[in-house]
C-alpha cells in the first residue's frame, strides 16, 4: 500500500502537496474560529489534546525513563569511568535531538492516529458528516482542524515530557548505579543544549504532530460507504504515517546540519 503509494516521485509530491493544503486550510480555520469565538470547536480541540496527550503521558513517562536508563548504560559501558561530561553531552544528542520527538509521535501514530482515522472514516459511512454539512457545519472547520492542531499540540509536549523525563531518569541511574554527581553530568547536558538543539526538537514534534492529524483525517474521509473500508484507512493512516515520520526527521535534520 505504502509502496504503491511513494513509489512514483510525482505522486508523492502530489501527496505532501495535499497534506500541506490540508495543514494550512487547518490553521486558516483555527484563526477564524478564534475570531468568531467557536466554542464547539474548541471542545472538540480540547478532548483531542486529552486524548492524545493526557492519556498517553504514562506510557511516554514510561518509554522515557527506559531509553535515558538503556542510553546511560551503553555510553557508561562503552567510554568508562570518568565520562561523567561526555554522558550528559551524549544523552542530548541522542534523546532530545533525534530519540524523543520520533518516539513520540511513532507512539501517538500507534494509539491515536489509528482511532482518529477509524472515527472518521465511520461518520462518513454513517452519513454523519452529510448530516453535519446539511445543518450548515462544514466539516474541515468542524472534525478536521481541531484534530490536526490537537495533535500537533499534544506531540509538541509529549515530547518536551519524554526529554525531561529521559535526561533526568538517566541522570537517576548514572548516579545510582556509577555515583555520577549532578555537577557533571549537569555541565555536559547545558553545554551542548543549545537552542539550536531545542529548536531541532521543537521543529520536528510540530512537523510530525501536523502531519500526523493531517493524514489521518485525510485517510478517514476518502472511504466510501462500505464498513470494511474502516480497517483499511486505519491501516493507511498508519503505515503513511510512519513513513512519512522518518522523511520529515530526515530533512529536518539535514537543514539544521546545512
Amino acid at each position: 500500500m505504502t509502496g504503491a503509494l511513494f513509489d512514483k516521485p510525482l505522486a508523492l509530491i502530489d501527496y505532501l502537496y495535499d497534506l500541506v493544503q490540508l495543514i494550512l486550510c487547518a490553521c486558516t480555520d483555527a484563526l477564524a474560529a478564534m475570531r468568531q469565538g467557536a466554542r464547539p470547536v474548541l471542545s472538540v480541540y480540547l478532548r483531542q489534546v486529552y486524548f492524545t496527550g493526557l492519556e498517553a503521558f504514562k506510557i511516554i513517562l514510561v518509554t522515557a525513563l527506559l531509553i535515558g536508563t538503556v542510553v546511560i548504560t551503553q555510553i557508561v559501558s562503552i567510554a568508562g569511568s570518568g565520562s561523567e561530561t561526555l554522558t550528559g553531552k551524549v544523552i542530548v544528542w541522542i534523546v532530545v535531538r533525534e530519540l524523543a520527538p520520533l518516539l513520540t509521535a511513532i507512539i501517538v501514530v500507534a494509539r491515536s492516529g489509528t482511532a482518529i482515522a477509524a472515527e472518521l472514516a465511520q461518520m462518513k459511512v454513517a452519513g454523519e458528516i452529510d448530516y453535519l454539512e446539511s445543518l450548515g457545519i462544514p466539516a474541515p472547520v468542524y472534525l478536521i482542524m481541531p484534530r490536526i492542531l490537537g495533535v500537533a499540540s499534544a506531540v509538541l509536549v509529549l515530547a518536551i515530557y519524554f526529554e525531561i523525563a529521559a535526561v533526568l531518569g538517566g541522570f537517576l541511574v548514572a548516579s545510582l548505579g556509577w555515583h555520577v554527581p549532578w555537577e557533571q553530568y549537569s555541565q555536559g547536558v547545558f553545554s551542548v543544549l543549545t537552542i539550536t538543539e531545542l529548536a531541532v526538537s521543537l521543529v520536528k514534534s510540530a512537523l510530525f504532530g501536523l502531519f500526523i492529524g493531517a493524514i489521518c483525517c485525510r485517510q478517514g474521509l476518502k472511504v466510501g460507504r462500505s464498513v470494511t473500508q474502516i480497517p483499511q484507512a486505519a491501516t493507511k493512516a498508519v503505515m503513511q504515517s510512519l513513513f512519512l515520520l522518518f522523511i520529515i526527521d530526515g530533512v529536518v535534520s539535514l537543514f539544521f546540519l546545512l
